[in-house]
């Protein structure tokens, strides 16, 4: 078993984070999408640029997932971005880890730590939002405390693709 560290993210961590996000969207997304997509949506030169914009506006808190010496997955959560929602409610924006570490409780470390954050900062509730296809990210929210908001259930297009997405909910306690 791994022993995982949790800490706040650097500019410097923007290229790990920014390769775990695009290796992760590749291995989560295969099969959803077409390859051409998933090469689009994997550009790491464009995700390294939004999560060091990310890091050094604190929008949203980022932390990252380390083993040893080496960044394995990253969380990025604040308040919600949905219209009309509570101040209290916050919003996992984004939660992955590397393939070479799924299943070994990456995950649940960084759900921790945004847990507490955002407890820290005042929320009661938090959301995020996750593609009905995915059943890896599903289970993991749902195994998490998360429900499923139905109701919530909307269609966003990436590139040329349609993707059904809902809302998970839970309290932070």
């Amino acid at each position: 078993m791994s022993n995982i560290q949790v800490r706040p993210a650097t500019l410097r961590d923007a290229k790990a984070i920014a390769q775990i996000h695009s290796t992760s969207t590749q291995e989560a997304y295969r099969g959803m999408l077409p390859d051409e997509q998933l090469k689009m949506l994997s550009s790491v030169e464009k995700r390294q640029a939004y999560w060091r914009e990310a890091i050094e506006y604190c929008e949203p808190q980022v932390q990252v997932a380390i083993d040893g010496d080496k960044i394995v997955g990253f969380v990025g959560f604040d308040r919600s971005r949905d219209p009309k929602t509570r101040q209290t409610t916050g919003e996992i924006w984004a939660i992955y880890a590397s393939p070479t570490h799924w299943d070994q409780g990456v995950g649940l470390a960084l759900w921790d730590a945004a847990r507490d954050g955002l407890a820290e900062e005042g929320c009661t509730t938090v959301t995020a939002w996750v593609p009905l296809r995915n059943e890896r990210a599903l289970r993991f929210h749902e195994i998490a405390g998360f429900k499923r908001e139905m109701t919530t259930a909307k269609t966003s297009v990436v590139g040329s693709i349609k993707i059904e997405e809902v809302r998970l909910q839970r309290t932070i306690n």
